[in-house]
């Protein structure tokens, strides 16, 4: 042990060294040491990070657990002329928790080809100033608020499809993008082989299919912009990977205002799900049931002409949970969203989802510097549905005996460039007080409050 974290010390400190002369000679070192050339992209980026937890919420997993994670990440495009190929590699691994942790293959992905794929880019499509993008392959996406389709950084490893995608953006902002892809199965899967790091390739598969456009346009009111979306997810049973046979059509639209110095900014953002899918996974399940259920957010903020740049913002969130009608689902099904935005980080920690949730939320961001970041929010939390789990946290009173309050969540964030562009710090923490639900419920393991702490650094090379 003393060994490993001896060299890791002095791996930073290489790193550190490097970053320094990276920082001297030019922004991107990389891309100087192979000459520079205008017709290519290549970056990469080292992060490790360090988390606890203490008053787990989950009822099967390590009440206290702590995990070390490092995540390396190669991206190269060469774009000559109208062509693009493409391939990025990440590397995600983590030591130190316990057996029995929360762990999930989010966390633990060994040597992933992320991307890898060939294209066109297609200037002046539509409009002056216009560039399309399509895309063949393997590939990452995220598209608006990221609430259904993310690629979230906090993440060590994020989801990637393999398919097809067009991709226009207009000068002025607006944007149309069509896609059909096949959603990659995070692997491995099994607790073992994450404790171990083992590699395994992603997994995709025509048993699931996804697709969907999604439509943006600037400037529709002054400076207000509205987004327009329909995803569409078939899947198909399988005997190897285990589902639920959704065929799910998700519709939605989102209205919003960026932020600016003293200025009202909002977003408020809805979307209908429907279909049908079996209520579980297990292949004795064959009952195909009806699907209706929602999301709505509303956010609304202000930006304060004051030292440090303070911004005030107010958060609503819903989002359904399954109902005590067995011949029917409510739950909304989160697709391939990301969560940190809105609901805090991951990793260990990640109680919140868009799955029955009701919640109002208070955020206030500052800027110290232009090196410094800080963010402070509390968030109150309701259960939609009584009878259903709370979000992601697999707390459940079938019943719905165990009342509606959840708790509340406090959580705050530091982000300190050490050096500008290269080396980037982070320090967090989370608190989940919590409330009658999670104290109460049948399956609760742990009634003590969920606290979080993590600290990472990253290195852009």
């Amino acid at each position: 042990m003393r060994q490993r974290w001896g060299a890791s010390l002095i791996a930073v400190s290489a790193l550190v060294a490097f970053a320094q002369q990276a920082h001297a000679d030019a922004p991107n070192h990389l891309l100087q040491a192979v000459g520079d050339p205008d017709d290519l992209t290549l970056n990469a980026t080292i992060r490790s990070r360090v988390e606890t937890i203490d008053g787990q919420f989950r009822p099967a997993d390590a009440h206290h657990d702590t995990f070390v994670s490092l995540r390396t990440d190669i991206f190269a495009e060469y774009h000559p002329d109208i062509f693009l190929i493409g391939a990025e590699l990440r590397d995600a691994r983590g030591y130190g928790e316990r057996k029995n942790s929360s762990v999930s293959p989010s966390d633990v992905n060994a040597l992933e080809p992320l991307q890898v794929y060939v294209g066109l880019s297609l200037p002046n499509m539509g409009s002056d100033g216009s560039r399309t993008q399509v895309k063949v392959g393997r590939f990452t996406l995220a598209l608006g608020s990221e609430r259904l389709i993310g690629s979230p950084d906090y993440s060590d490893s994020v989801n990637s499809y393999t398919g097809i995608l067009e991709d226009w953006r207009a000068k002025s902002g607006d944007r149309v993008v069509l896609f059909w892809t096949m959603p990659s199965t995070r692997l491995p899967s099994t607790s073992e082989d994450l404790h171990d790091n083992d590699p395994h390739l992603d997994l995709a598969s025509p048993n699931v299919q996804f697709f969907g456009a999604d439509l943006t346009k600037t400037h529709v009111l002054k400076d207000v912009s509205v987004e327009a979306y329909l995803y569409g997810l078939a899947e198909a049973r399988s005997t190897t990977h285990p589902n639920k046979g959704r065929h799910l059509l998700t519709y939605g639209a989102r209205v919003f205002r960026a932020h600016t110095i003293k200025e009202l900014d909002f977003e408020i953002e809805a979307a209908r799900q429907s279909g049908h899918e079996r209520a579980t996974s297990a292949a004795t399940d064959r009952n195909s049931l009806p699907v209706v259920a929602y999301l709505a957010h509303a956010e609304l903020g202000y930006s304060f002409a004051l030292p440090w740049r303070p911004r005030l913002s107010l958060h609503a969130d819903l989002a359904t949970g399954n109902d005590a009608n067995k011949n029917h689902i409510t739950r909304f099904d989160t697709l391939y969203g990301a969560t940190r935005t809105d609901f805090g980080p991951a990793g260990l920690y990640g109680p919140l989802t868009r799955s029955n949730i009701r919640s109002l939320g208070l955020r206030l961001e500052v800027a110290p510097s232009n090196r410094v970041s800080v963010f402070v929010m509390a968030r109150a939390l309701q259960l939609d549905s009584l009878t259903d789990s709370f979000a992601s946290t697999g707390v459940q009173d079938k019943m719905g005996r165990s009342g509606s309050y959840a708790g509340t969540q406090i959580e705050e964030q530091v982000r300190y460039w050490v050096i500008p562009r290269l080396i980037q710090a982070d320090f967090g923490a989370a608190l989940l007080m919590k409330g009658e639900f999670l104290r109460n419920a049948p399956n609760v393991a742990d009634k003590y409050d969920t606290k979080y702490i993590f600290t990472s650094i990253q290195f852009n090379l």
